[in-house]
């Protein structure tokens, strides 16, 4: 199973299609068997889905995303879990014992402006304040 994981730093970040990097980890029988920290290659609608699936993504682990990430990723057949934080070490340690558990989203649309990898639009256009 590979894992990716909004990065920032050396915890998870807060802003999923924001993170500047993702740390993919692949756990085989509960035990970590790969480590990568990737740069994030955009923040695009659809895009990120589409490129984590093609690194063998199956789940994707952030401190927050908006409902049409969520989407995006369940059409892709990749996991979602939402509302992590803390140091990404940590992160790895629950996810090898199954015993991380998400929560509502740390992010609202439009309160990543400013953070992270600038955008050149708004991904969420029916929202005010975008």
């Amino acid at each position: 199973m590979k894992i990716a994981i909004s990065t920032e730093g050396d915890s998870v970040s807060a802003h999923f299609g924001r993170c500047p990097y993702f740390t993919i980890i692949e756990v085989e029988n509960s035990k970590v068997i790969g480590k990568e920290v990737i740069d994030n290659p955009g923040h695009h609608p659809g895009f990120l889905p589409q490129f984590l699936n093609k690194k063998g993504v199956n789940t994707i682990v952030a401190g927050g995303m908006g409902q049409r990430a969520v989407d995006l990723f369940a059409e892709a057949k990749i996991g979602v879990v939402i509302g992590i934080s803390g140091k990404i070490d940590q992160v790895v340690e629950k996810l090898q014992n199954g015993t991380l558990e998400g929560g509502e989203s740390l992010c609202k649309p439009g309160l990543g402006k400013g953070y992270g990898l600038d955008k050149a639009g708004c991904d969420h256009p029916e929202e005010k304040d975008c």
